[in-house]
């Protein structure tokens, strides 16, 4: 059984989407152990409560400064002995030492597909109104394990999206989301869930 801990920063509809996968058997062989958010407010923490699991909230805010911030976050963490960590929206730079321990069970998805659109400052809607900006036809979600870079780990799972005309930043990215986001996610958990998934010289290999 893989447990997980889901990290969030908002609404939780990719937690939502895990919770489902889990409940319908789309996503096997899987626990959800908890939900960690950094936002007191965020609705995912609603989500899990409602589900009957253990919400937690670490805010960057609660601490005198950042390093103090990542000791709590991460000893919160480990408490649970997650075998996978998955990023559903989680908006926090993860400390180095998190990505070390954690090396190649971090998951993320991405709006995008990447290497377009990804990095630094790109995320939530900057990601989509860039897109359009751009002009281009095509735009996706990517699944991701995370390593130091940003946005810049070894890709599990693509899907693309059509960008339709009249398509403004928040249409396109509820499309994502329904069309791309909530179905790989759900299907990489299932993946490492059962062994089907392999990092080798860098880069995902799916068997």
């Amino acid at each position: 059984m893989l447990n997980i801990v889901v990290c969030v920063s908002g609404g939780g509809t990719n937690l939502q989407a895990i919770i489902d996968g889990v409940q319908s058997g789309t996503i096997t062989n899987t626990n959800i152990r908890a939900v960690i958010s950094n936002n007191p407010g965020a609705y995912a923490l609603e989500r899990a409560k409602a589900h009957g699991m253990e919400g937690a909230c670490i805010s960057p805010k609660q601490f005198e400064d950042r390093e103090s911030f990542n000791q709590a976050f991460l000893q919160k963490l480990d408490s649970y002995q997650p075998d996978l960590v998955v990023l559903a929206g989680f908006l926090v730079v993860l400390p180095e030492a998190m990505i070390r321990q954690y090396r190649n069970r971090i998951i993320n998805v991405h709006p995008s597909l990447i290497p377009s659109f990804c990095g630094k400052g790109y995320y939530g809607l900057k990601v989509h109104e860039s897109a359009l900006a751009r002009g281009v036809k095509v735009t996706g979600a990517t699944v991701h394990f995370v390593d130091e870079g940003t946005d810049t780990g070894p890709i599990i799972l693509q899907h693309p999206v059509m960008v339709e005309a009249g398509d403004t930043p928040k249409s396109l990215q509820q499309r994502v989301m329904e069309q791309a986001e909530w179905k790989i996610l759900p299907q990489a958990i299932d993946l490492i869930a059962n062994g089907r998934v392999a990092v080798e010289d860098g880069r995902a290999v799916i068997s």
